[in-house]
């Protein structure tokens, strides 16, 4: 994933791409144990992932393209008539990604989670009543079955999906387009 991503250079920065991928994933999986949450599922901690590889990302971009690292911001090929327009885009564009990576696992996260424990305390609910009631929480634990299986998919997958966009977002710093 890194070669095809980053390539040959990216090799370099397999050991913590593939430390990030761990943590998150762990994150992520953890909060399907009984009494226990996703860190992933509160958006300070996916910000925090986001935002320090981010940071990591352009300190190393900068390091080794020095000032010809700010051309990231202007496509190639633009017209010099379209510069004053096009830089605040890319720069605010630039901005937002680690915001957005963030805000994705955090929602998706959160999202799966929330269903998980509102169909639990449904079915918990019904348990504690009486007569057909009873017997008919056997649904919701059908369906909650269903989803958790659901959920170890999502985890993996928005772990994946992270991983991924960093990949691009380093591939494109290391090799500015």
């Amino acid at each position: 994933m890194i070669v095809d991503n980053i390539g040959i250079k990216g090799m370099h920065f397999f050991s913590i791409i593939f430390t990030l991928f761990l943590t998150i994933l762990i994150s992520n999986l953890t909060g399907l144990v009984p009494y226990s949450f996703t860190t992933t599922s509160h958006l300070i901690i996916t910000f925090y992932f986001g935002l320090s590889f981010f940071l990591a990302i352009n300190m190393i971009g900068i390091k080794i393209h020095k000032n010809h690292f700010f051309c990231l911001f202007l496509p190639q090929g633009s017209s010099i008539n379209l510069v004053p327009l096009l830089v605040p885009i890319e720069i605010v564009s630039y901005i937002f990604r680690p915001i957005s990576l963030s805000v994705r696992l955090f929602a998706n996260m959160m999202a799966g989670h929330t269903l998980l424990k509102v169909i639990v305390g449904f079915s918990w609910g019904m348990m504690s009543c009486t007569g057909i009631t009873f017997f008919a929480h056997i649904l919701p634990l059908i369906v909650l079955v269903i989803l958790v299986g659901l959920e170890l998919a999502v985890a993996g997958i928005q772990t994946y999906v992270f991983i991924i966009l960093t990949c691009i977002y380093f591939n494109d710093t290391l090799n500015l387009h």
